[in-house]
């Protein structure tokens, strides 16, 4: 079958890695309509057409496929109807990576019974927890300390590290405020004392050969990314281990495009994490770093297009530009000033900000991580605000 263009994507969420998609996809001539529950939202703002509707809604969501006829849907978030997905796709709509696999990895809970009991990966020990006093036991169970988190969240929000018993109940309430989607089920998990935590993006195509990416090291502060670099520093064996179960996942997922695939690296293995079926907040790196960063990646395999050898340009970095208060518009200041020096910005065009709202992103080169960590956080570290 021969690919003719434009095609037409709906896109299920519009923050920071929506826009980046939108800009590939339209170097390409396509045609996007950007979705969210917000106006202006990032990807609005580049992208053909926009709504603004609450993607947890099914009669807003038809209304949208019905009005627009999209080639493809492209969730980028998890707060959406994602039975409503199943049915699109039975209308011949083409959802990514496929519907099955959107309402699997939506739900921690899902995505962890098809890892660990469906396919015998590793995992941390896990138990759910839909009360507060189903957690404490929980937690009891698992032991301290432990990690608690939203079954339904985005880049961590609501997860929280508990290391005493004390401490349950807060964690309960944070993480019920910070859940997405109308679910009130928790997931607590052992700690893995890990000696670094990495994505492994994971390209599956719908004909051809997975590839992956050089793995990524990210850090996180209360469950949400604070920097990324690549490659990370991973033995040759694990990161061999590491592809296999990646592919073990996505394959059983189905489907096409780039899987955010994280694990725990410990000194003697690797453990798996978590899977979003998108672009990857960590993965912002690649804007930087590779030949063809994870957008382009991620348009070429739902697209079927060739995927040519990925390389890795040179030791690279990211690092968050954050907001410290809440304001309803929003400006930026010290941006001269980090580019000064040899880095890029991304700044999100974010319409207001809320303390550790993540606003933009600083990309850096070096000769390795260590001097492109350094350039990425001192000019992440200049740009204000306000």
């Amino acid at each position: 079958m021969i690919l003719t263009l434009p095609r037409k994507f709906l896109l299920l969420g519009s923050g920071e890695l929506g826009k980046e998609f939108v800009i590939a996809a339209q170097r390409l001539g396509n045609f996007i309509v950007a979705v969210d529950r917000y106006a202006n939202a990032p990807a609005m703002q580049v992208a053909d057409g926009c709504e603004v509707i609450s993607m947890l809604n099914g009669d807003d969501l038809e209304a949208v496929i019905e009005k627009h006829q999209p080639d493809f849907i492209i969730p980028e978030i998890e707060a959406i109807r994602t039975e409503k997905l199943l049915e699109f796709e039975q209308r011949g709509i083409t959802v990514i990576p496929t519907a099955k696999a959107t309402n699997f990895t939506m739900n921690r809970d899902r995505i962890r019974e098809l890892a660990h009991v469906q396919l015998g990966i590793r995992t941390a020990k896990y138990a759910y927890a839909a009360s507060l006093d189903e957690l404490v036991t929980a937690a009891q169970v698992i032991g301290f300390p432990n990690v608690v988190k939203p079954i339904m969240s985005s880049s961590g929000k609501g997860q929280a590290v508990v290391y005493q018993p004390e401490e349950v109940t807060t964690a309960w309430n944070y993480a019920i405020k910070n859940s997405r989607g109308d679910s009130q089920k928790l997931i607590v998990e052992e700690f893995i004392q890990f000696q670094t935590e990495i994505t492994l993006l994971t390209i599956k195509q719908w004909n051809a050969p997975t590839f992956f990416c050089p793995a990524i090291g990210h850090r996180q502060e209360n469950g949400d990314y604070q920097e990324s670099w690549q490659p990370a520093k991973i033995s040759n064996e694990l990161l061999v281990e590491a592809q296999a179960i990646a592919q073990k996942v996505t394959d059983a997922l189905g489907g096409a495009g780039i899987f955010g695939v994280e694990f725990f690296v410990t000194k003697d293995e690797v453990i798996f994490s978590e899977l979003s079926p998108r672009p990857h907040d960590t993965g912002m790196v690649t804007l930087i770093s590779q030949n063809l960063n994870e957008f382009e990646l991620h348009l070429r395999a739902v697209l079927g297009l060739p995927i040519p050898q990925i390389e890795l340009l040179a030791p690279s970095a990211s690092a968050v530009i954050l907001a410290h208060e809440y304001a309803n518009r929003v400006s930026y200041t010290g941006v001269a000033e980090a580019l000064a020096e040899n880095v890029e910005l991304r700044l999100f065009g974010k319409p207001d900000a809320r303390p550790g709202r993540r606003m933009g992103v600083a990309l850096a080169k070096g000769i390795n991580v260590e001097e492109a960590r350094e350039k990425a956080l001192q000019a992440a570290s200049k740009v204000k605000v306000v």
